[in-house]
């Protein structure tokens, strides 16, 4: 079976509110994502630590994996899809945050031991 990924990055929110939008983002936000028609699987990652004692770029990732491109764009003509938008604008304004996404096909690596 092929799979299509969708990726959405959160930026951090405003200082001081994170609690409360971690909150809106489990009891409000992941509820709505997760009943999208066609989501083969839903990865969540709160990104505390960024590399090499850097600060992460992002504050969430969210990964949503789909059977196809066209099972996406089914999804996004959904009443669900369009909640789940409506709720990320309700998140933009109330926590300042802002949104990355892209699409694609993940290609898995086969990893070979050393020696």
């Amino acid at each position: 079976m092929g799979s299509f990924k969708a990726i959405s990055c959160w930026s951090f929110p405003r200082p001081g509110e994170e609690a409360e939008f971690e909150r809106h983002y489990w009891d409000v936000h992941v509820p709505l994502a997760a009943a999208i028609p066609g989501t083969v699987s839903l990865t969540l990652t709160r990104t505390d630590e960024g590399l090499e004692d850097a600060k992460p770029s992002y504050y969430r990732v969210a990964e949503t994996v789909f059977e196809s491109k066209d099972a996406l764009e089914a999804a996004m003509r959904t009443p669900q899809w369009q909640a789940l938008r409506a709720d990320a604008a309700v998140m933009h304004e109330r926590f300042g945050v802002t949104l990355a996404n892209g699409l694609g096909n993940p290609v898995a690596v086969e990893l070979t031991a050393e020696g």
